[in-house]
């Protein structure tokens, strides 16, 4: 028993230094394979051996039980909010305010990122992670500890091998959606028509928010610690002797923090990130100045809303001014009926903007939008923008009201508005925008991946009724084809050569192009790796499905509903019978000499694969892949238009290649 024991501790050092090193530093020093097999091992073992269960495991992190509410809790010390500056002379001004209260010419100031997400609260006591709690009202937070557990960025117990462990720790800090995941999160709710997150900050706060700790996992958060309140213990005399302090700890930090001696130096730094502040993997909205040694903080002390030494610089918002010339509404794959706004075109963050949308009928009562009216259109991330407000100052009394249709644009057919939700529906199973949509999702690159078979060709196909459901995409003769407009016989040929080729695309593509509601991407991987085969995944349970980690109550009574209509069955048989693979894909490893055990990371467009495929590759051949460049990178596959990463390669005299070299390493 003593021999099991030990190799679960083991097991829980190896998967905490290498979360630590893909979390925290950005360095992954193993691949998704082999930290899949050390988690599965973990798991297994304490499965077998519940009594070595720790609340620290890292098994932990996957969601408890969810709440009907947060409990609040009080601060140890309070969280204040920042006094903001918007410009050069307010900067200025603070400088100045600073230096004549403590009577000094020269003032140090440590100078750091202004994360654009939801302030949180940590209290670790004699190292382990035991409250957490949002900001509140700087008094009073939200107890989000089973949330905050499911960060892996967050240490659950504090690296005790490099500094002194204080008995009490109270941390403060920043939980932030990185921008990969705020983009596929949005993908994935486009897919199942919910409504879009308008900005990471806002998808963060509701992933923190979340009363069931598993759905909050799944949103992969992360979070950037920036200072302590209460420490027992220890004493400092720097604030940024304080940021080194938290990263020896095993928190993830700013690693892009300045000291600077003088005002100007600050106001050129800040200038510089608000040029370059999309090269981040994180939003941010400026910067924060604080007085560097400790000792002056106090002597500076606090006004009653904020504190004396320190300032936020905010940058100028990413916005634009123009008009609504016309309001339509677009139907979905699900039938929710979307209003979109076409606008006066507007550049936004050097993008020239004409579409906006409306969400739903409730955001426009909301913001009483009107056709003709002159709009604030804001720019978030890589969705869609939005109309954020109006210009009432500006309505000349010609502005019309918009009312959402009764019918259906597509097919005539009434729509419906549930109670419970926003959107207006069409639920007739045959509306031609419904099919439209559900096959275009079926064959785009994360689905089926049928190259060549865009909207317009879906379009051509159903017009001339050549497909009624997916399966028949699988019928399709060259000589159909060719009947076409604008179809040739060589892209005849490449088309059915490409739907052949999608017959193997496996279970996981499969499942995600079916369209099952809230299925997405890493659901679909999840599932098709569980059940291995179709017929296994139609036959399955709710309490089988729920007892898979990361499938909650909403995916799994989704997946029980699909599969209970006659109709959807119909349509596997129908698929099977034309040859679509329907088990999961096994992925071999291939060693490879040039690869093995070495560094990769991606930078650029590639024409011959897209960052997914690559990446595989690179994991097949014995390598690990990496999302920033460090001493340890060995190799920087550059493809057009490689940005920072490349120029950062280049600095450190890593060894760059380019997309052919990189292909020839393969052979």
């Amino acid at each position: 028993m003593e021999k099991i024991k030990t190799e679960i501790e083991e097991l829980r050092k190896k998967i905490n230094q290498h979360s630590y090193a893909y979390y925290v530093m950005d360095n992954p020093t193993v691949s998704d394979y082999e930290y899949d097999l050390l988690f599965r091992r973990l798991l297994e073992l304490e499965e077998k051996y519940p009594q070595f269960i720790t609340a620290q495991s890292p098994t932990q992190r996957i969601g408890a039980i969810p709440s009907n509410s947060f409990e609040k809790i009080t601060h140890p010390t309070p969280m204040l909010s920042l006094a903001n500056a918007f410009s050069n002379n307010e900067l200025i001004l603070f400088d100045q305010r600073v230096k004549n209260i403590l009577q000094i010419d020269t003032v140090q100031y440590v100078v750091e990122h202004k994360i654009d997400g939801l302030a949180i609260n940590l209290i670790y006591e004699n190292g382990k992670l035991v409250k957490a709690a949002t900001r509140g009202d700087g008094s009073i937070g939200e107890d989000v500890t089973a949330n905050i557990r499911t960060i892996k960025a967050i240490p659950l117990e504090l690296n005790v091998e490099e500094v002194e462990i204080p008995e009490f720790l109270e941390v403060r800090g920043e939980v932030y959606l990185p921008k990969k995941e705020f983009i596929r999160l949005n993908k994935e709710r486009q897919a199942n028509d919910e409504a879009l997150f308008a900005n990471c900050r806002n998808a963060a706060a509701g992933s923190l928010r979340q009363l069931d700790p598993k759905e909050t996992a799944k949103r992969y958060l992360s979070a950037i610690l920036y200072g302590i309140g209460e420490i027992k213990g220890l004493n400092f005399e720097y604030h940024s002797a304080v940021l080194d302090f938290l990263s020896k700890l095993g928190f993830k930090t700013n690693k892009e923090y300045q000291i600077f001696s003088n005002i100007d130096e600050v106001m050129q730094y800040c200038a510089s990130w608000s040029e370059k502040k999309e090269q981040l993997d994180f939003d941010i909205d400026g910067m924060v100045i604080k007085v560097n040694n400790l000792k002056d903080q106090k002597i500076l002390g606090y006004t009653a809303k904020d504190p004396r030494w320190a300032i936020a610089y905010k940058f100028q918002p990413e916005q634009g001014i123009t008009k609504i010339e016309k309001i339509v509404v677009n139907v979905g794959r699900t039938g929710a009926i979307t209003p979109l706004a076409y606008l006066t075109p507007v550049t936004i963050s050097g993008s020239k903007i004409s579409k906006a949308t409306l969400h739903n009928e409730d955001y426009i009562v909301a913001k009483d939008i009107r056709i003709g009216d002159t709009v604030i259109v804001h720019k978030a991330g890589e969705i869609i923008p939005e109309v954020v407000a109006v210009k009432l100052e500006e309505r000349t009394g010609t502005e019309v009201k918009f009312v959402m249709p009764q019918i259906c644009p597509e097919c005539q057919n009434p729509v419906v508005k549930e109670d419970n939700e926003a959107a207006y529906k069409c639920v007739n199973p045959n509306c031609p925008a419904i099919l439209r949509e559900n096959f275009i999702h079926f064959v785009s690159r994360d689905a089926m991946n049928i190259e060549g078979l865009g909207p317009s060709v879906v379009s051509m196909l159903l017009d001339n009724n050549l497909i009624n459901d997916v399966a028949d995409l699988y019928k399709l003769t060259t000589e159909e084809l060719l009947n076409l407009d604008r179809i040739g016989a060589k892209s005849a040929e490449n088309l059915i050569s490409a739907i052949e080729k999608s017959k193997q695309a496996g279970l996981n593509r499969l499942l995600f192009a079916l369209g099952i509601r809230f299925v997405g991407v890493k659901a679909a991987n999840i599932l098709a790796n569980h059940f291995k085969s179709m017929k296994a995944l139609t036959k399955s349970s709710l309490e089988d499905l729920l007892a898979i980690n990361e499938i909650g109550t909403k995916i799994a009574q989704s997946i029980i509903a699909y599969f209970n209509k006659q109709e959807n069955l119909m349509l596997l048989d129908k698929l099977s019978e034309v040859g679509v693979n329907m088990t999961a894909k096994t992925i071999e490893r291939m060693e490879q000499e040039n690869f093995q055990d070495k560094i990769f990371v991606l930078t650029g467009n590639l024409e011959s694969f897209n960052r997914k495929e690559a990446s595989l590759l690179i994991e097949q051949f014995g390598g690990k892949v990496s999302s920033a460049v460090s001493k340890k990178t060995d190799f920087v596959v550059a493809g057009t238009e490689a940005g920072s990463k490349l120029t950062k390669a280049q600095e450190l005299g890593i060894n760059i290649i380019s997309e052919e070299e990189f292909k020839n390493m393969m052979k």
